[in-house]
């Protein structure tokens, strides 16, 4: 509950930010890819890095002059993170996993007289909540959890003042899934989601 409460504070402030009378407002696609890695605490759980997609729609918020704002995102994301597991019977394999994401970011596009509109850099951070899709049961020992929480830091350019090309590590916040029979308490497993994000945006 106080990740919820923090993700509902930034919102606000998010708002409050962009809700200003003289903000600007775009809309636009975004695409890119995604490298997912699971962690742990054990050697008999082991994760490689896969590459998955993201793609969805975004919105954008922005003070003139100042270029703080906020960024709004609802995407489609497939995490292909692949998972061995040892089990009694062997070596079982997780497959990937589907959400529907919604990021929200604070973000300060940075304004750099004469070339702002050729070139323009900008930063951002904030939360990101990814809701399953996929099965909730992928093994007899291991449940996905409905919601992955991670937070998000990043930094990319604007191009000709309507492309936007950025990175951004996601700090996972919560565990990705749960192993029947061990509670969080128990020490033996972390599970959660660390990611490398690059998209690219095109906003009207």
């Amino acid at each position: 509950m106080n990740i919820i409460r923090r993700g509902a504070l930034v919102v606000a402030l998010i708002l409050a930010v962009a809700g200003t009378a003289s903000a600007q407002f775009r809309f636009g696609i975004r695409a890119g890819i995604q490298t997912n890695s699971l962690h742990f605490n054990k050697s008999t759980f082991d994760s490689d890095n896969r590459v998955g997609f993201t793609g969805g729609v975004m919105a954008e918020f922005t003070v003139p002059v100042v270029g703080i704002g906020a960024d709004l995102g609802l995407m489609y994301t497939h995490r292909s993170t692949d998972l061995m597991v040892a089990t009694n019977e062997g070596v079982e394999e997780v497959d990937g996993r589907n959400y529907i994401e919604i990021p929200l970011n604070l973000k300060w596009r940075i304004n750099i007289p004469l070339i702002n509109k050729i070139v323009r850099p900008y930063v951002f951070t904030g939360p990101s909540f990814a809701f399953l899709t996929s099965k909730k049961a992928i093994t007899d020992a291991i449940k996905n959890r409905s919601c992955d929480v991670a937070w998000n830091v990043g930094a990319g350019v604007e191009l000709f003042s309507h492309l936007q090309v950025g990175a951004c590590y996601g700090f996972g916040m919560t565990k990705a899934f749960d192993v029947v029979g061990i509670s969080d308490s128990d020490g033996i497993i972390d599970a959660r989601q660390r990611c490398w994000t690059i998209t690219a945006a095109y906003l009207f």
